[in-house]
């Protein structure tokens, strides 16, 4: 069983990184992607007003730049060379003040450097200059997105880490199905279904399973009835009523990696219209899945799911795309969407989820992970798809 991602893949990813930056006529490196720097070093930390950057020198050298309270964090986990750090947010002096002697002592000024952004940034009261308004380098180059499109194939080990991620999730969510009952509230059907997945998650993977994110947990996020009509509604608390639709949602990290897995249920019984759109939902995925294959453009998969639904009359039940790529992140980039050409390639993981939304009755929307193949895709999520194993209650 892999629950983490080796330090001789890490190692790996940190090689390949430096093949691309080369492409990209860089010398050097400076990165303030959280999910970057994770992939590329392994050290998952939780983003305040404390600056933190990943430095790539010309020797090839990865280095971290931390506040004084990661220091021993990094160096236990980082797969790295060195630390730099500097004592406090805002201090004295200013972060950015230390990075950039930093930079200068590794002669950054002289070099051509990839940037992925011009300074940090975070919503949590960070507030500073730009690295680039500190020290002028011989030439910047943005490669903001060049680590994100490494990261679009899956290692094998990243495919068994979000298979682990699906089985907690399938588990997550078959008690959220056992929980939701007419009279019974949205929270307490989420809340007990977590609790006790999570519980068997810990007890059976033991002591070596870190989520570096949410152990397996299951919630509807307030689609419940007609208020599932939002696509990405807020918990209301709502209590649920027979003939509801409620669309479900259960997922998992397993060393912060994520699978996605939707369900469109009913509680007890549903009427004939429920039932033609869940049939219509049911078969738009059906689309995208036989168009899923190595070397057809995103594009294609969208085009041919809006296809179907123009020809049966549904374009305007229609609200967002077909699915996203998934890893590090819950919806990361190339996207199912009529402006990504990406062309598809073995091991990259999506989720594919054409949904319907009709004001007044609800959303009819199943997601489910799935991974690129030679010939086609498979299925990593597995949770029954069909009307009559959701009618539940």
């Amino acid at each position: 069983m892999i629950l983490e991602i080796s330090v001789l893949e890490i190692k790996a990813r940190q090689q390949k990184f430096l093949i691309n930056l080369k492409s990209n006529h860089c010398d050097a490196a400076l990165l303030f992607s959280v999910t970057d720097i994770f992939y590329l070093t392994g050290f998952n930390f939780r983003p305040s007003e404390r600056p933190i950057a990943l430095i790539v020198d010309a020797q090839g050298v990865f280095s971290l730049f931390v506040p004084r309270m990661e220091v021993e964090h990094a160096q236990e986990y980082a797969v790295i060379s060195t630390t730099y750090d500097y004592p406090e947010y805002p201090g004295t002096t200013h972060p950015m003040e230390y990075l950039k002697k930093v930079l200068q002592d590794k002669s950054f000024g002289s070099l051509s450097v990839g940037l992925d952004a011009e300074g940090y940034g975070s919503a949590k009261g960070y507030a500073g200059p730009s690295i680039t308004s500190l020290i002028t380098f011989a030439s910047k180059v943005s490669i903001k997105g060049l680590v994100e499109e490494q990261r679009y194939i899956k290692s094998s080990a990243e495919i068994e880490l979000i298979k682990e991620s699906a089985r907690w999730g399938n588990l997550a969510h078959s008690l959220l199905a056992k929980y939701t009952h007419a009279g019974g509230r949205e929270m307490e059907a989420e809340s007990r279904a977590t609790q006790e997945a999570t519980k068997a998650m810990f007890e059976t993977l033991g002591a070596g399973y870190r989520p570096y994110g949410s152990p397996a947990h299951a919630f509807y996020r307030g689609q419940i009835g007609p208020h599932s009509a939002f696509p990405h509604s807020q918990n209301q608390n709502a209590m649920f009523k027979k003939g509801f639709n409620v669309v479900s949602q259960a997922a998992c990290d397993v060393w912060g990696y994520k699978s996605e897995l939707e369900r469109t249920m009913f509680i007890e019984e549903a009427t004939k219209e429920q039932e033609t759109f869940f049939n219509h939902m049911y078969e738009a995925q059906e689309v995208a899945f036989r168009t899923i294959k190595p070397g057809v453009p995103a594009s294609k998969v969208e085009e041919e799911v809006q296809r179907y639904f123009k020809d049966n009359g549904l374009t305007q039940y229609v609200k967002h795309h077909t699915g996203h790529n998934m890893g590090l992140l819950n919806h990361e980039a190339p996207f199912f969407d009529l402006g990504d050409h990406t062309l598809l390639e073995p091991g990259m993981v999506f989720s594919v989820e054409p949904g319907l939304y009709v004001d007044g009755l609800g959303a009819f929307r199943h997601s489910d992970t799935i991974v690129v193949t030679e010939t086609g895709m498979d299925m990593i999520t597995y949770f029954p798809r069909d009307f009559e194993s959701l009618i539940i209650g």
